[in-house]
């Protein structure tokens, strides 16, 4: 393993275990980015909704990109970045994203702050039943991201 990589938390021995502990065998997610034709507008979003900061690596990474950290504890990180195409990428391209889902403790409070900061409804709240409560919604960017609040009486 490079010192680098062992830096970002992206590659492990052989048998899964970095120099970190962590079993890097199972795929477990440990950085996610946002796409967006905006990247400040999109960092404005996230910070306002979430309370996310952000620090701008542009200049290291050579183009629009900045480092997300979304709080302390387990969870993880991330980075919002300029789309490849930008405004009009191509449907079907190289790279698309993936679908993020935070977990929230008040979903409808949430909800809230997404509209109120420019985001809408892609698929409306409902029940995992004895789970949670799920939603879907736009970023500012088109993007689709979900919140989720684990709630035992969801029905």
């Amino acid at each position: 393993m490079t010192e680098n990589s062992a830096q970002a938390g992206t590659a492990g021995s052989a048998d899964g275990d970095s120099a970190q502990g962590q079993d890097w065998s199972k795929g477990r997610p440990v950085h996610f980015e946002i796409q967006a034709a905006d990247p400040q507008r999109a960092v404005e979003f996230y910070t306002s909704v979430f309370g996310w900061t952000t620090e701008d690596w542009s200049d290291f990474a050579g183009m629009p990109y900045f480092g997300v950290t979304t709080g302390t504890g387990p969870g993880i990180d991330g980075a919002i970045l300029g789309r490849p195409g930008g405004e009009n990428a191509e449907v079907g391209g190289p790279v698309m994203g993936a679908t993020l889902t935070m977990g929230v403790a008040d979903f409808d409070e949430v909800a809230e702050k997404i509209t109120a900061a420019g985001g809408t409804v892609a698929l409306p709240k409902y029940a995992l039943p004895g789970m949670a409560w799920q939603g879907y919604f736009h970023d500012t960017e088109n993007n689709v991201f979900g919140i989720h609040q684990p709630d035992p009486e969801a029905k």
